[in-house]
């Protein structure tokens, strides 16, 4: 299938067509980059993680139809492994969700491929956030707890 980049082999092929499935918000597409057994693994978020085709077009169905503007673009990709099946991917997300508030995610994804399909993806995509203060405020939540607490007790 060829897709944007022109690229349709191996484990770019497969994370090229992925972007341009998501960008067509063409579920069946996307739905085709992943193995039935598919494991996505949420290393900062365990209890996120899930097994499974089907989890993955559920998951789309419901980004299509709460973010009908929602883009994704690929910032950089790495082929690792000396067999070239792990894609180290950094992406974009952006759209506007139905309360009108902007839906904005970045982060990487590792992909391991196989058989011109998608076997495993190790998520460290999150939500863009601007609240939560500056180096020093995320430093005191990581060392000590919450800012509140930290400022409490100064």
């Amino acid at each position: 299938m060829p897709n944007s980049t022109g690229i349709t082999d191996g484990a770019v092929g497969v994370v090229a067509r992925l972007l341009d499935a998501t960008n067509a918000h063409d579920v069946t597409s996307l739905t085709a980059c992943f193995a039935a057994d598919y494991v996505n693994d949420t290393p900062a978020h365990p209890f996120r993680s899930f097994t499974g085709r089907d989890q993955v077009r559920a998951n789309w169905q419901q980004l299509f139809g709460s973010i009908p503007d929602l883009r994704a673009s690929i910032m950089g990709m790495v082929v690792g492994s000396a067999a070239g099946d792990i894609v180290w991917t950094e992406w974009r997300m952006t759209g506007t969700r139905p309360d009108g508030s902007a839906h904005e995610m970045a982060g990487v994804i590792l992909f391991t491929i196989r058989d011109a399909e998608i076997t495993h993806g190790t998520f460290y995509l999150e939500p863009v956030e601007r609240g939560s203060g500056t180096v020093d405020d995320n430093i005191r939540r990581v060392t000590v707890g919450s800012t509140q607490e930290t400022r409490a007790t100064t």
